[in-house]
């Protein structure tokens, strides 16, 4: 089945959301809208010329440059917002139905980048619209339980997606790919992770520097999450040493 799809592109570009956060229009009047984006007036104003009549404002998960402008927008055409958490908003719950547009989306909890993150699949396209589980180039910070976010990975290679449209960056067409990329990076980290405290680094500095060698400046803040998200798998799994200090 083919899907109507648009993407709009916010105007925020950054180091952390690349060319910008893409908010997504799926189906023909009503329209589903994924994602508002920030609370950028002359974007909500542009999605909403594109959107048309909204039956449902979806939101992947309460970071500000995706969920900031989705209870204005809501308002702005007049549907209901609905989120994993975020204040003014529904509560979207794993597994439900949005139906709009000949479209029916199903929301999957997906938590790692956030622990309140969600994706929303279209089976009879197998579009998937990812927020920031997976992006279209590079990597994510992962904040929640790593072991889950590893699980709603493999969990997303087995619904046999044909594209992955993503919070940030290009759509992917070949999500099979990209999935394993995902799963084999993190995978190389735990490695790289496990050889540093082979090595005795104990700190997070030491860990980082190790195994996160590659992080701009920028973004080791971002590294540094992730790094702890690692570091309580491998508490979970009795594989972290007990003199290991995190901040």
């Amino acid at each position: 089945m083919t899907l109507a799809v648009i993407r709009v592109l916010a105007p925020n570009p950054s180091i952390a959301t690349l060319d910008g956060t893409n908010t997504w229009i799926v189906g023909e009047d009503p329209t589903i809208v994924i994602d508002p984006g920030p609370e950028i007036d002359e974007h909500l104003k542009e999605v909403a010329r594109a959107a048309g009549r909204v039956a449902h404002v979806l939101v992947t998960h309460d970071h500000e440059d995706h969920a900031a402008g989705a209870v204005t927008f809501a308002r702005l055409v007049g549907a209901n917002v609905t989120a994993w958490r975020l204040p003014g908003a529904a509560k979207v719950h794993d597994g439900q139905g949005f139906t709009a547009g000949g479209v029916e989306l199903i929301a999957m909890h997906s938590p790692g980048h956030s622990a309140d993150h969600v994706v929303f699949s279209d089976a009879g396209s197998g579009a998937l619209f990812t927020g920031d589980a997976v992006l279209g180039e590079g990597s994510v910070f992962v904040v929640s339980r790593l072991g889950e976010y590893l699980a709603a990975l493999e969990r997303l290679d087995a619904l046999g997606l044909e594209v992955l449209c993503p919070g940030h960056g290009p759509a992917v067409w070949d999500p099979s790919a990209k999935l394993g990329e995902y799963l084999a990076h993190r995978a190389e980290r735990e490695r790289k992770l496990l050889a540093a405290l082979e090595a005795g680094a104990r700190t997070e500095d030491e860990l980082l520097d190790a195994a996160w060698a590659d992080a701009p400046a920028a973004l080791r803040p971002a590294a540094a999450l992730t790094l702890r998200a690692h570091a309580g798998k491998l508490a979970d799994e009795g594989r972290l040493p007990d003199d290991v200090k995190l901040a």
